[in-house]
């Protein structure tokens, strides 16, 4: 696979960690340890579904390739509902300070990597470009993601969207939501 197409796959696959990343960022309570746990996690799981598709892809891609994307977007859409509900309580505790909320929304940001590599990356011919590949996924979903966070620091100085984070974020992650499951 050419390093162009490589790449545009992994903008592609980076962007719901980088939208999810972003709402995640405009509230106040997340901590730096809480931000770098997120990033860890988007990478992680980006580059372990690739490589999970990518092996399986063979087996699977005739018959699991559209579930996965329902899935992840039924769990970003929950998030949202949960966020905006969140937004609703006092301000003295925080949905995604829950540690399983990072391996939550790890895993549903996700899920279109595993169709990834059951569709794409099953046909690179050796072990080794699998591995560099699915590395540099997971890799470029570390930076979109950091720089979604370092871009929501300076949003969140603007104050309408300071105020309003957890219900911009929610329908932000409701209609992110509602297109992986349906477009």
């Amino acid at each position: 696979m050419e390093f162009y197409s490589l790449f545009l796959i992994a903008l592609a696959l980076s962007l719901d960690a980088f939208g999810v990343s972003l709402c995640i960022g405009l509230n106040e309570i997340i901590t730096r340890k809480n931000k770098i746990q997120f990033i860890i996690s988007f990478g992680f799981f980006q580059f372990f579904f690739a490589i999970c598709g990518a092996y399986a892809g063979f087996l699977f891609n005739k018959y699991i390739a559209s579930v996965p994307e329902v899935i992840g977007g039924a769990l970003v859409l929950i998030i949202g509902i949960l966020m905006l509900k969140d937004g609703l309580k006092s301000k003295e505790e925080c949905l995604f300070i829950k540690p399983e909320m990072v391996i939550v929304l790890g895993i549903s940001v996700s899920i279109d990597a595993l169709v990834i590599g059951f569709t794409t990356l099953n046909d690179i011919e050796s072990n080794l470009s699998v591995l560099y590949s699915t590395l540099f996924i997971g890799m470029t979903t570390f930076l979109i993601s950091l720089a979604a966070f370092l871009i929501s620091r300076y949003l969140r100085k603007i104050h309408i969207v300071s105020k309003y984070a957890d219900y911009i974020g929610g329908i932000i992650l409701i209609i992110f939501g509602i297109k992986m499951m349906f477009f």
